[in-house]
């Protein structure tokens, strides 16, 4: 129970990652609070029997005045925003020369506008409460290296990574850590399609040194890490989630 008595909201939480951070969470002791897009409510409600206080707040993470909203839901009903987890995240794969306008933009939107106003958000209630607090920020091993069909995507993550840098350095002084979870290939909705592939899937399985592919619940442990008092001296990290696949080059 290490986190217990704090106050963790979570962006893009009805599925894959974000889930899976809010139910490790709330068994560490957390109250949770979550947000989701219009047409998720079955998900959310099922995510109400895993955490039956769980404060669920519908709402376009594109739009800063979702984050706030989030933010200002979460302090009336658990009274304070100890963590804040920016999760939310499309990815959806395409050549490069065939990714147009409007799919860069929607990705850029969620990915980084999302990120940025959600972290913005939650970082301007941590100094108004002057406690400190953790905030992590979900960006990828893509952070770190190309993907053929995700040049409108991995940009995205290595801007979540050097916001996560930036706003250490910005929000140290408040005693707010801010650190970056990578997470390598994790089995959620975002990839579902593409590791149906069964040649694809052998070929990443064969890449990982830990010789699986990971889960959604794989990610809980380091954000729970980061979360709690065990890391608080740690800012402007980067925590790799993957398997061993960024290292094994040979």
């Amino acid at each position: 129970m290490i986190l217990q008595g704090k106050v963790v909201a979570i962006t893009g939480a009805a599925t894959g990652i974000g889930r899976a951070i809010a139910v490790g969470m709330s068994q560490q002791g957390a109250k949770v609070s979550v947000n989701y897009l219009s047409g998720q409510e079955n998900e959310i409600q099922s995510l109400k029997e895993e955490i039956p206080d769980l404060l669920a707040v519908e709402g376009d993470i594109r739009y800063p005045e979702t984050s706030l909203n989030l933010i200002e839901q979460t302090v009336n009903k658990f009274g304070e925003l100890n963590v804040f987890v920016s999760n939310a995240g499309v990815c959806k794969f395409m050549e490069f020369t065939k990714i147009d306008y409007d799919l860069y933009k929607n990705t850029v939107s969620i990915n980084l506008d999302g990120a940025f106003f959600a972290t913005q958000a939650a970082a301007a209630q941590m100094i108004k409460q002057g406690k400190g607090g953790s905030i992590i920020g979900i960006s990828s091993i893509s952070a770190l290296v190309g993907g053929g069909l995700q040049a409108h995507y991995t940009p995205t993550k290595a801007a979540i990574l050097s916001l996560m840098q930036s706003t250490a350095c910005a929000l140290g002084k408040h005693k707010i850590r801010c650190n970056a979870l990578l997470p390598g290939t994790i089995k959620t909705q975002l990839n579902e399609e593409d590791l149906q592939d069964p040649q694809k899937r052998a070929y990443m399985e064969g890449r990982i040194p830990l010789g699986r592919l990971g889960v959604p619940s794989d990610m809980a442990g380091p954000a729970i890490f980061l979360a709690s008092d065990l890391s608080e001296y740690v800012t402007g990290a980067q925590i790799l989630v993957d398997g061993g696949l960024f290292v094994n080059l040979q």
